[in-house]
């Protein structure tokens, strides 16, 4: 491709946009794979990074930068950033990068002024599981629909979990981590409760013993620490610091690989749940937030149709509330067609064909672009690393030339930040007050005790009576509950002390629940 070619105009016109865009790097000359027409830069307008897009590629070959790249300058431009921090590398954001010779010289190569810079970053941890911010759900706002995912559970087990919920809600009963949950399940099917599901259909015993056995897995998972309060409030996302500079949030992921589906589906809750509280907001000059899901195919892997349907209806309704969302996997075909067909922005960086498998993902991932002067299934292959084939929108909502392109070096540090300053980002953190120590107040679990403690109590008194006055004995009656009774469940929940409590926690959390995306129920 000389650079008076046809494609080159081609780039240079189609990428110059006149509105404020992320700039991701230059046009490489086809004709050698080597030279880059520094003229010719590769931007995205930032206007359509609600438009959601796809970072792909093989393993080692630049996804992470790419992602670390697009931070910083949404950053800069004072856009909020969340992001899984899959292999702790993106730490580094915190850090100003370590200028070289090598890079030096490759930034001068695509016309980048590169200076070393550091970012704000806070780190968070899944319920304190590593380094960062302890980040928490209850199991009430997490919901049955996630949870089923979570369990692998099939569509009448999912349906018997939702029944669980809806009577933990309307009795009352907060469900705010594993044990609860497991309380209101052997409550439900113990003499003394199986009547309370009567009228809507009950539940089945073996069901509930298999999402007793599932939670149990779960729960050796370490996903105890998953849930509890205090609630991270997806709001603490979109903050900006005093010099206008949007805040980069990052979720260490340990462990992946022993807990994918957790991780992943915990990652989709905190997407429904800036869903059901942003409010809309249509076009904007930027995004309120721009929501990185690494390792996308985790979510999708055995996903049900409903799933994979609430998921493409998340994707595509919460472009009006200003979020974007970038799906960061191996090749297009992780993620769905439906979801697919929704991102405006595609930066695909070397793809192997190695096996047949590889050649037919190869094949796929040419036929996501729109044509192009280039043999994409040529060009994907023989990419170098830090190169990637991209098209985005452009500000009149069409897509770009398909452009060959050396990406920019990213100005922070490329590797992870070294302990001792990731432990001055946590306490340093003005978040670090708010989530660091867990609360543990009375939920579902302590209730039921008290309901079935006091029952008790109040059979052995009524059976003890007649015997004080030389009467027989009576055998104790059965403790039931039915949605008339007046009895046990409004003594515990009318007494002071309770009555107490909810006058304090509830201007915080109500317990009606609002029932949003994915079943997901958040206290107001």
């Amino acid at each position: 491709m000389a650079e008076g070619s046809d494609t080159t105009a081609q780039v240079r016109d189609g990428y110059a946009f006149e509105g404020a865009a992320l700039e991701m790097g230059a046009l490489v000359d086809a004709a050698d794979g080597d030279t880059v027409v520094a003229d010719a830069p590769v931007r995205i307008p930032l206007a359509m990074l609600n438009r959601h897009g796809l970072v792909a590629g093989a393993t080692g070959t630049g996804k992470t930068k790419t992602l670390q790249l697009l931070a910083e300058q949404l950053s800069t431009n004072g856009v909020p950033v969340f992001a899984a921090d899959i292999k702790g590398d993106l730490s580094g954001l915190a850090v100003p990068g370590e200028p070289s010779d090598k890079l030096k010289a490759r930034a001068e190569s695509i016309g980048q002024d590169w200076q070393p810079k550091g970012f704000p970053v806070d780190l968070y941890a899944l319920g304190g599981q590593g380094n960062g911010v302890p980040l928490r759900a209850t199991m009430s706002s997490f919901g049955p629909t996630l949870l089923a995912k979570v369990l692998d559970l099939n569509a009448t087990q999912e349906s018997s979990l939702g029944l669980v919920f809806h009577f933990a809600d309307k009795a009352g009963l907060p469900l705010l981590d594993l044990a609860d949950l497991r309380a209101v399940l052997q409550f439900l099917t113990s003499d003394e409760g199986k009547g309370e599901l009567k009228d809507l259909g009950g539940l089945s015993s073996s069901t509930v013993g298999v999402i007793l056995r599932e939670l149990i897995a779960f729960s050796d998972q370490g996903a105890d620490a998953f849930f509890g309060e205090p609630e991270f409030e997806s709001a603490d996302l979109l903050r900006v610091t005093d010099d206008g500079r949007g805040v980069v949030s990052l979720l260490e992921l340990p462990n992946l690989q022993d807990r994918p589906t957790v991780f992943s589906t915990f990652l989709m809750w905190l997407l429904a749940d800036l869903f059901h509280d942003l409010p809309e907001v249509g076009d904007v000059d930027k995004p309120k937030l721009v929501f990185f899901f690494d390792e996308a195919h985790l979510l999708f892997d055995d996903a049900s149709e409903a799933f994979l349907d609430t998921i493409a209806q998340t994707v595509r309704l919460i472009r009006s509330k200003g979020v974007g969302v970038f799906f960061v996997t191996q090749t297009p075909k992780d993620v769905p067609a439906d979801v697919l067909a929704q991102l405006g922005s595609r930066v695909q960086h070397q793809l192997r064909a190695h096996t047949p498998d590889d050649a037919k993902a190869l094949k796929a991932t040419v036929s996501t672009f729109p044509h192009s002067a280039y043999d994409l299934a040529e060009v994907l292959t023989k990419l170098g690393i830090g190169e990637a084939v991209i098209t985005v929108m452009d500000e009149r909502g069409a897509p770009t030339p398909v452009a060959w392109t050396r990406m920019r070096a990213p100005e922070s540090l490329m590797a992870p930040a070294p302990d001792e300053a990731q432990q001055e980002i946590v306490k340093g953190s003005p978040l670090a007050a708010k989530y660091g120590e867990a609360v543990d107040r009375e939920s579902a679990k302590e209730k039921l005790a008290a309901k079935l403690e006091a029952g008790a109590a109040a059979a052995e008194k009524e059976a003890g009576e007649p015997a004080a006055k030389g009467g027989k004995r009576s055998t104790p009656p059965r403790t039931t509950v039915s949605k008339d009774d007046d009895s046990v469940v409004k003594d515990v929940l009318g007494s002071a002390p309770v009555k107490d409590f909810m006058r304090n926690a509830g201007r915080t959390m109500a317990r009606e629940i609002v029932r949003g995306m994915f079943g997901i129920g958040r206290r107001r």
